[in-house]
């Protein structure tokens, strides 16, 4: 075959990599009809090349593009130096030009110093997966996808759900507090401390109030020991692009105390959410969580949601 040739990524390769992204997700869809269709791939790149700092790589054969890798940076603390492969930034004929790719684009990354790296990663390609563990790289976070059940069992094992009212507030504060102070331990590591403030208080009392969103508590013998919330996808700061469904849930959180764990509240409580999502049209319901949240990793798949992205990440050195 023609040997591949690696050049820096310009707006001369647009109009091929909104092609190649445009493959990729038609096969991705294949599997997972529920993601989004008849995106605008062109308008995807362009808004990733539009970013203020942003470069990457393009795979060249026989003058054809087949390739293209994308990074930019993200302006947010939380992510330390960082370079970021979005949802449309890479696409590849064959999957061990990522590997080529990235060895280009992340020379220039570093040099920068940003050694913090993401990507995100269809996770229905095993051989697009594998070829980006094999540049060291870790699964890190998942998204999921299920069609919204035709009905559940909403409150087994005597576990009671409702809709939280005001006077659920302090209880619901400190259950917030659960799922932060559970990553904070191993294996997670996340360095968020656990906090609430003023404005997830307001935030919570605004929830409640809204027709849009559901927000549900689950009681034990009259105790809150969780919480669970819904909302539409298009109030989710993550699902965005190619990994929003037309019309979607988005279960954008769920916690129930440690004491509690194993009661059947959280099972419960994700009942309660996919029966609310049926109830209100919505086709699919997405959640995501930390692969290295052991409870989170099994309990969101037992539940029958289906890995969709993964964010994987490589730190420097």
């Amino acid at each position: 075959m023609p040997e591949v040739q690696i050049e820096p990524f310009s707006e001369e390769h647009v109009e091929g990599a909104a092609t190649l992204l445009e493959e990729r997700h038609n096969r991705q869809r294949s599997v997972e009809p529920g993601l989004p269709a008849g995106l605008d791939y062109r308008g995807e790149i362009e808004a990733l090349w539009a970013l203020e700092e942003r470069s990457g790589a393009a795979a060249i054969r026989d003058g054809e593009l087949v390739g293209y890798l994308l990074g930019s940076h993200r302006a947010d603390e939380t992510w330390g130096d960082n370079i970021w492969v979005e949802y449309a930034g890479h696409a590849v004929r064959d999957p061990e030009l990522v590997r080529d790719l990235y060895a280009v684009a992340a020379e220039e990354w570093f040099t920068r110093g940003r050694d913090k790296h993401y990507a995100l990663v269809p996770a229905t390609d095993s051989a697009l997966v594998d070829a980006w563990f094999r540049l060291s790289f870790g699964v890190q976070h998942a998204s999921g996808i299920q069609e919204t059940p035709e009905s559940t069992d909403v409150s087994p094992l005597g576990a009671v759900v409702r809709h939280a009212v005001a006077d659920d507030i302090d209880a619901a504060m400190a259950i917030d507090l659960e799922l932060p102070r559970h990553q904070t331990r191993s294996p997670v590591f996340s360095p968020i401390a656990p906090s609430v403030t003023d404005e997830d208080r307001e935030q919570f009392l605004a929830e409640i109030d809204d027709p849009a969103v559901a927000l549900f508590v689950a009681e034990i013998e009259g105790k809150v020991v969780g919480e669970l919330l819904m909302v539409p996808v298009e109030r989710s700061s993550m699902h965005v692009g190619l990994a929003r469904p037309e019309r979607a849930a988005f279960l954008g959180f769920a916690a129930t105390r440690p004491e509690s764990r194993g009661s059947g509240a959280g099972l419960a409580l994700t009942n309660a959410g996919l029966a609310w999502a049926r109830e209100h049209g919505y086709p699919v319901t997405v959640v995501d969580w930390r692969e290295t949240n052991l409870l989170a990793s099994r309990f969101w798949p037992a539940r029958g949601f289906r890995r969709t992205f993964l964010r994987l990440y490589r730190s420097i050195p």
